[in-house]
């Protein structure tokens, strides 16, 4: 029985791993300039989309193709391709909103809000719930960062934990997390969720810039 290989792919309309050849080509077929290679287990290939394809690719070309030294990423370095989401609050409670980008270019994917009487960590909650069913909805194996212990810990247990008090200000702001408990209850998802090293990279790209 021949064995299940995994794509990476790099460049083309969804960056991400496939589990066959099918789903593949329609990230890549059409795409200019689409980079993409098969591996034999998910761990190969989950450590090829990290280092990206020129490790790779150019690895395995002829002398004559390759112009120069492979350069191998730097240890401790982000994942990429990636998203990253953040939220920002104006007081605590207070104005509350989130967003998701890619994390290596700061392009905005998705942006909600702003919230009434909200608070940061419910915030960082929606946003990777928001980023989760946004790689689901496109088959998209890209993983996450957050930079809130809180909410990874949150969406792990799908359930929110908040202290914040239910008010009839912030009513919409409950029924969006009560939405998004539902969400965890019910579905399943293979992205991967990285928690976003602050001291060590910065602030997290889809932080609002307003410390």
């Amino acid at each position: 029985m021949p064995k299940n290989k995994f794509y990476v792919v790099w460049k083309g309309l969804n960056p991400g791993i496939y589990d066959t050849w099918e789903a593949c080509r329609l990230q890549v077929e059409g795409q200019e300039d689409a980079k993409y290679k098969a591996f034999l287990s998910r761990g190969e290939a989950v450590e090829a989309l990290g280092k990206g394809y020129t490790h790779y690719l150019k690895r395995t070309a002829s002398p004559r193709a390759a112009s120069g030294p492979v350069k191998k990423p730097v240890a401790g370095q982000p994942v990429l391709p990636s998203i990253a989401v953040d939220a920002a609050c104006s007081g605590n409670p207070g104005d509350m909103e989130y967003r998701g980008v890619y994390t290596a270019t700061g392009e905005e994917l998705f942006h909600i809000g702003p919230f009434r009487q909200g608070t940061n960590n419910v915030g960082e909650f929606l946003a990777l719930v928001h980023g989760l069913a946004f790689l689901k909805q496109r088959n998209s194996n890209l993983p996450v960062y957050s930079d809130s212990l809180n909410a990874i810990k949150w969406v792990r247990n799908k359930k929110s934990k908040t202290l914040l008090k239910r008010t009839p200000v912030n009513e919409p702001l409950f029924d969006l997390i009560e939405r998004a408990e539902k969400w965890l209850k019910e579905n399943t998802y293979t992205t991967t969720i990285l928690k976003w090293e602050t001291t060590q990279w910065g602030e997290i790209p889809a932080d609002f810039g307003r410390k």
